[in-house]
């Protein structure tokens, strides 16, 4: 369906729109992997598949941990839930798994993981110092950074400190991120000792300088000389999507082509509350300098910026900017709440369509189950109907309804997978026996297989065609936070920062267990895990016992730049120092449209930090936040997130 696809579509047809680059998901990690690998293959797909990774590899080390909960979705809905299988295949085969988290629940009680507890944020620093003991005890592979990787030298210098004084050994690191120096030495041999395969989930790079930790796992890998051999490697997002890792053929899904946009002009997704609040105002991105367009409309559907954006009280003032604020929307959210127009669409049950995601085997007809309720319309025929407002309609539709193109997108899907030597049914067969399956490859996908094979018959896009620990681009750019090689970068805020002596607890607000971000918050699955109508935020016993706090407790959690009222729960497996707040409760603020309001719900993101990452990937850090917490005073207010805005009849 790809309402927002759609929306880019019609757009375009009428003059174009500034559009949004990359993903709240993976910006920074987005952004730096060109210069590093050329492409973003290493954190899109396909990767290194389970299948050779139980029948390779001998040791994997997960850092953001690979979390059940977020492996059963992914976009588009995933047909088959395959992760808990391969892991447990994994594990059968005698494969061990180490879970570098501040979260123990990242990995699965089955998978018997070793637990490494770094400080959030501090993941780079880890890495060095395991790729110092590499280095320091002779244990990285000369011949494959000598073969397959430019600039290893540069990096080098900066490893051993030859520039600054400060070696990243172990030592350093473990002052860093608490872990203890033995054991990143015991670690970095474990590693040198056996086929090892680095995960890092997508999570790692949402943070202040999050480009780093990526840079960095592909320098700890290239160190290690196991890129490219079976179950070895690296690979980014197993665990941060339900089919990352999936034996498939690269077959992409159906999608509508948006067509060209005449302005050529776009800002980075995250950087949208900058934009409103500053048009005109300079930027960097990407090695280049930009400026923020002066915008008068915005039209948001298939979205929930009020969920997603950081520092919710700032998007509120930005939101006030603009004169008209466009939204498509089936139920009462946020976003459809701070609109000035709300047009009702339909829901997945309402219209036929077809499921897919990206990396999963098969494709889904979704056949209309209802007819549409309450005078909704599809995402398209509202845009039709506009666009014949306009005059538009002709490029809009290219003359095809809405069935006309669920049938043109699967054809072209089919056609995609015919060149693969993959045979699909045709249309009529598809749709009435309510799925299609591209099969398996023959043999267990390795990512650069072939690269490692022969680096001069398969090159990578970079202008080495090699790995670049080292990137002249990003040197010649001479960005302050970004360097031209993988560095560890003090975040904005952290536990060894000085904003820690006044809000001395890190925020992580990672994914919901019991929906797929803020979606069906209001269903009963969704309310019935929370804890007095709130969100559930969740301490380290001896750090509630601290504060006076215990299970059960109203917690008021706030920074400097909001305030949200949560349940207390306790586990000893979230380390001391964090707060973990999952994302997602629809935001209902107190005061509705005043910045600074108390968040009534247990929403984040009126906690987190809007900046971007660095001038090279403008990415969100929603994982670099610190707070505090301290018991709810008085009767607290009633959470009335749920409950529809009160209608008047003209």
């Amino acid at each position: 369906h790809q309402a927002k696809i759609q929306l880019h579509r019609f757009l375009n047809t009428i003059g174009g729109f500034t559009a949004q680059v990359h993903t709240y998901s993976i910006a920074a990690g987005y952004a730096i992997l060109p210069y590093a690998l050329g492409d973003h293959a290493a954190c899109t797909g396909p990767l290194t598949s389970w299948d050779g990774i139980a029948r390779h590899s001998r040791l994997v080390v997960m850092f953001g941990g690979l979390p059940l909960k977020n492996a059963q979705v992914c976009h588009g809905g995933p047909a088959e839930h395959a992760t808990s299988h391969w892991m447990r295949r994994a594990k059968e085969a005698g494969v061990e798994f180490v879970n570098v988290s501040p979260l123990r629940e990242d990995a699965p009680d089955f998978l018997g993981a070793e637990w490494v507890a770094p400080r959030p944020n501090t993941d780079t620093a880890l890495m060095l110092g395991l790729a110092h003991t590499l280095r320091a005890e002779g244990l990285h592979d000369r011949e494959f950074l000598a073969r397959c990787c430019a600039g290893y030298e540069r990096f080098e210098r900066y490893l051993l400190g030859l520039d600054d004084g400060r070696p990243k050994d172990a030592a350093w690191a473990a002052g860093i991120c608490e872990v203890e120096a033995g054991a990143i030495r015991r670690l970095a041999r474990r590693m040198a000792s056996r086929r090892t395969l680095i995960m890092a989930t997508w999570s790692l790079q949402r943070a202040d300088h999050g480009e780093q930790p990526f840079w960095a796992t592909v320098a700890l890998a290239a160190m290690l000389g196991q890129v490219g051999l079976p179950g070895g490697g690296f690979g980014f997002g197993y665990g941060s999507m339900g089919e990352m890792g999936n034996p498939k053929l690269d077959v992409s899904g159906p999608s509508m082509d948006p067509g060209p946009n005449p302005t050529g002009s776009f800002i980075p997704v995250a950087r949208i509350a900058d934009m409103l609040l500053h048009p005109g105002g300079r930027y960097t991105f990407d090695c280049q300098e930009r400026t923020y367009p002066d915008i008068k409309l915005v039209y948001w559907c298939g979205g929930n910026p009020f969920h997603h954006h950081q520092d919710l009280n700032r998007l509120v003032r930005a939101w006030k900017r603009p004169g008209t604020v466009v939204v498509h929307e089936p139920w009462w959210t946020p976003v459809a709440r701070h609109a000035d127009i709300v047009l009702p669409a339909t829901t997945t049950l309402e219209r036929n369509d077809i499921g897919a995601c990206a990396n999963d085997r098969f494709l889904i007809a979704m056949h209309q189950a209802v007819e549409p309720v309450g005078g909704a319309r599809n995402d398209y025929d509202i845009l039709c109907g506009l666009a014949a407002r306009l005059g538009t309609l002709d490029a809009f539709t290219q003359g095809r309804s809405e069935m006309e193109w669920v049938r043109r997108l699967y054809d072209e899907t089919r056609a995609k997978a015919a060149a693969k030597g993959a045979a699909l049914p045709d249309f009529e067969t598809f749709w009435k026996e309510g799925h299609a399956e591209v099969p398996p490859p023959a043999e267990p996908h390795v990512l650069y297989g072939k690269f490692r094979g022969d680096p001069e018959a398969h090159p990578l896009k970079t202008p080495s065609g090699k790995i670049e620990l080292y990137s002249e681009a990003i040197a010649r750019a001479g960005l302050p936070d970004c360097p031209p090689h993988p560095a560890w970068i003090e975040p904005a805020e952290w536990l060894g920062g000085e904003a820690a002596k006044r809000y001395p607890l890190h925020l992580i607000s990672n994914q919901p267990r019991t929906r797929l971000h803020s979606q069906m918050d209001d269903s009963g699955i969704s309310r019935e895990a929370k804890v007095r109508g709130r969100e559930p935020a969740w301490l380290n016993p001896a750090d509630a016992g601290a504060r006076g706090l215990k299970e059960g407790d109203l917690i008021r959690v706030f920074n400097g730049r909001g305030a949200t009222l949560a349940g207390l729960k306790l586990s000893g497996g979230v380390r001391r120092g964090v707060l973990l707040l999952p994302t997602g409760a629809w935001y209902d603020p107190a005061e509705p449209g005043r910045p600074g309001a108390l968040d009534k719900h247990g929403n984040p993101n009126v906690l987190t930090l809007d900046k971007g990452s660095s001038g090279l990937g403008q990415g969100p850090v929603a994982h670099t936040a610190l707070v505090e917490v301290e018991a709810c005073a008085g009767e607290p207010p009633p959470v009335t997130a749920f409950q529809p805005p009160e209608m008047v009849e003209g």
